[in-house]
């Protein structure tokens, strides 16, 4: 009898290749068959005010270079989000043990007859605020970080801890003109109380703001205007007083809770989401016009007529559509909720715009191009939504703030591009 011949098993490669084209085969299948709206799943933690406040990112939850509070060890290297990531990380890391930063002392004085306009803010998390908790927790954290120094001689930068926000809801100041006289009258104290000003004309100082006022805070201080660094989330190469590569731009987070892990793309039925109010904004006004009775769009000029967050979860595209400034919290919103952005904000000078490569992430669209808005979209094809979603769960870390800063969040992403912009030459 002969014996039957024994088969060849396949060979290494090709169990490998199999198996990524497996695995490419589950992720396309699971991008196009979208459940319906009432099986959405939902993987996400939903944490408390109280819950936030006090811890705001678990370590526990949190990669094991954002657990350390002192430095940041390189992860894994990750090229798509960002231009040049080697050249990002290591001069990152030699940022984390070099940069020094002076905080006027005003920012400790309880006594101050306006302590409240320069001491940390002692509730960031308040529902009023918002808008503005970028511009109060950059304090917070700046207190709390490993880059305050209490010697001026070997400090990088100096920094001017007043609050836009706070003189905004003070009586005795709140009018723009007001702040403007205030922060003029400020910084003229300070220039003659320190000799720090006056060696550099204020080149080497910068102030945080996050209110729509804060731009013509410096108008009647020449040297602030025009030498200080303003960081400002109102960050628009076209509007007046903020300058492109001198000042930086703030992204305005809304302190939202806790979005461990965001819905993935198959638990994305919705294509657009968009609600907002379209007084002082032709282009949302244009926008509500041409698509809110799409049925394939939530778009929605006002609330939604379901829970905010909602629509970030079960959409794969949200706008980012300018209003009454090139900023909203609708472009961090949506990075916090996996749901990928689309600026419709001509001359917004994006957050790290020299880091991210937005491209990779988001979507940008001119306000001319609103009536190619849904043509644009469903042009993108799978794979590269998958590709764009993937990269924005890399960028996330990058638009979230925390009481004590860790690793590369936002506090030492605006802290880096302080770093970039050391031993500016003074003005002559």
């Amino acid at each position: 009898m002969m014996s039957r011949k024994k088969r060849p098993r396949p060979s290494l490669p090709w169990l490998l290749l199999l198996a990524l084209v497996g695995s490419i085969a589950v992720s396309w299948l699971a991008f196009s068959r979208s459940p319906r709206l009432d099986h959405v799943p939902r993987p996400h933690r939903t944490l408390t005010a109280t819950a936030a406040a006090s811890t705001l990112l678990p370590p526990s939850t949190e990669a094991p270079e954002k657990r350390n509070t002192t430095t940041a060890s390189k992860p894994a290297r990750i090229a798509a989000p960002y231009h040049d990531w080697d050249l990002f990380a290591s001069d990152f890391d030699n940022m984390l043990q070099n940069l020094k930063i002076f905080v006027y002392p005003d920012a400790l004085n309880s006594s101050s007859p306006f302590a409240n306009v320069f001491l940390p803010h002692p509730d960031p998390l308040h529902p009023k605020l918002g808008n503005y908790f970028s511009e109060h927790m950059f304090k917070i954290s700046l207190l709390r970080s490993r880059f305050l120094t209490s010697d001026p001689v070997k400090t990088s930068f100096f920094f001017l801890p007043f609050s836009i926000n706070a003189l905004r809801n003070d009586p005795r100041v709140r009018s723009e003109v007001s702040i403007a006289d205030f922060i003029a009258q400020y910084t003229t104290r300070i220039s003659r109380e320190y000799e720090f000003w006056n060696a550099s004309e204020g080149s080497n100082h910068f102030y945080v703001c996050c209110h729509s006022v804060g731009r013509d805070a410096a108008l009647k201080h020449a040297e602030l205007r025009n030498n200080a660094i303003q960081v400002a989330c109102s960050s628009s190469y076209f509007q007046r007083l903020y300058t492109a590569h001198k000042d930086v731009g703030l992204p305005q987070v809304w302190p939202r809770p806790l979005e461990e892990v965001p819905n993935p793309p198959n638990a994305r039925s919705r294509l657009v989401f968009f609600a907002g109010r379209m007084k002082n904004s032709r282009v949302r006004q244009q926008l509500i016009a041409r698509w809110e009775n799409d049925t394939s769009m939530d778009i929605f000029s006002g609330r939604p007529p379901f829970p905010y967050e909602e629509g970030f979860r079960r959409s794969k595209f949200c706008l980012h559509v300018k209003g009454y400034e090139v900023n909203t919290a609708r472009l961090s919103d949506a990075i916090h909720y996996g749901c990928i952005p689309v600026i419709i904000s001509n001359h917004y000078e994006l957050p790290f715009v020299n880091i991210l490569d937005w491209s990779k992430f988001s979507i940008i669209i001119s306000h001319s191009d609103i009536a190619l808005l849904k043509h644009i979209l469903l042009g993108i094809s799978k794979i590269t939504y998958l590709n764009m979603y993937h990269s924005l769960l890399h960028v996330r870390k990058h638009f979230r703030w925390h009481m004590t800063p860790i690793g590369y969040d936002s506090f030492h992403m605006i802290a880096y591009q302080l770093w970039l912009r050391r031993g500016r030459c003074l003005p002559s």
